[in-house]
């Protein structure tokens, strides 16, 4: 079975990380989005995934490869240079798929339930469509399907008066048939062709849609507080590990928790570290603190400075910083130390749409 992976937004709304690196590759428990999105597609059957970027020069890419010796399944690339909307990426995908049934999966969506149910009642259904929902405490805030028993009756854009709380999530599986329905509908307000109007039509044809409803928590991770809530709640589910009073990695007078990963070639000296927290190769974390919810990329030096409920990617410094750094993202390659000359006044060098707060 195939599926197609949608990652080619430009991801403005996590500005300005994603000026260089795809929104997809952006890392949660110090793995990337689309990682999540390919397990979870692998899981549920998917043995060929292609992927829609916007380039075929795409950072994606180079990461990837042809997914064999990088996650496994093999991956094909897909071209959206010029994105009319997610309607317009399936459509780009019928050479890749055929005439099978396929799924969906928006890339910025990051799931606890592994939905392998959602294709198993599409199949045993025989249904035109399935789509995955999850209830929402906000109705209005997307777009909500009216259920009919065991079916979707009608899909509704940011209802006033929600017919029901279970919003799309960003999954789904369709038959061939919905190349047609895209041929029929036209651009919406946006001058982008929906995905919603192309399976409203279906439903307008008679074709049966089946709603499967998500299990757990789900994050649309757009925006950098959804990333680091992400962050938290993956790490939420790491197993128990006892502390190992014995590891040569955790060093001097250093107190490690349990739930608290350390990779390869990295050091603890000197240093609080309360879990659940996952750390990268080649890390030292000297005379700090690193509390609950915190993911450290590899080659990362945190000295001097506390920190927790962040993200910090590969190559960082954080170095003799007063206060403690909470609900952070930190992108690849950032430096942020105190400085020890005089005057001691803040010296920022940003790029646009960045966040400094100061307490």
């Amino acid at each position: 079975m195939k599926a197609v992976i949608l990652c080619a937004g430009k991801g403005t709304r996590l500005f300005p990380v994603t000026l260089t690196m795809p929104k997809p590759l952006v890392p949660v428990a110090n793995k990337a989005l689309l990682t999540y999105a390919i397990e979870t597609l692998t899981m549920m059957g998917a043995t060929e995934i292609g992927l829609v970027v916007n380039s075929l020069d795409s950072p994606i890419r180079d990461r990837l490869g042809d997914g064999l010796d990088t996650v496994g399944v093999p991956l094909t690339y897909i071209a959206q240079e010029n994105p009319k909307g997610l309607a317009h990426a399936v459509k780009l995908c019928e050479p890749f798929v055929g005439n099978e049934p396929f799924i969906v999966y928006l890339g910025d969506n990051i799931f606890q339930d592994r939905m392998k149910a959602l294709y198993t009642k599409f199949d045993q259904t025989g249904a035109g469509a399935a789509i995955a929902l999850t209830e929402v405490p906000n109705p209005t805030a997307f777009g909500i399907a009216e259920l009919e028993g065991d079916h979707i009756k009608r899909l509704v854009e940011k209802p006033k008066d929600p017919p029901s709380n279970l919003a799309i999530a960003g999954v789904y599986v369709f038959r061939p048939e919905i190349f047609e329905a895209i041929n029929h509908i036209k651009p919406s307000w946006r001058n982008e062709l929906e995905i919603t109007d192309a399976i409203q039509w279906l439903l307008e044809q008679g074709h049966s849609v089946v709603p499967y409803v998500v299990e757990g928590w789900w994050i649309d991770a757009g925006k950098p507080d959804a990333i680091v809530l992400a962050n938290q709640l993956v790490l939420e589910e790491l197993p128990y590990t006892a502390n190992d009073t014995d590891d040569p990695r955790i060093q001097g007078q250093s107190q490690v928790s349990h739930r608290v990963v350390i990779g390869q070639n990295s050091q603890v000296v000197d240093s609080v570290i309360r879990g659940p927290v996952i750390i990268g190769d080649n890390v030292t974390i000297k005379n700090a603190y690193v509390g609950p919810y915190t993911s450290i990329g590899d080659d990362v030096l945190i000295e001097g400075s506390e920190i927790e409920h962040s993200i910090v990617m590969s190559n960082c410094t954080i170095k003799n910083i007063e206060g403690r750094i909470d609900d952070s993202l930190i992108a690849d390659n950032v430096c942020v130390m105190r400085s020890t000359s005089k005057p001691l006044t803040h010296r920022f060098v940003l790029a646009e749409n960045s966040l400094v707060q100061l307490r």
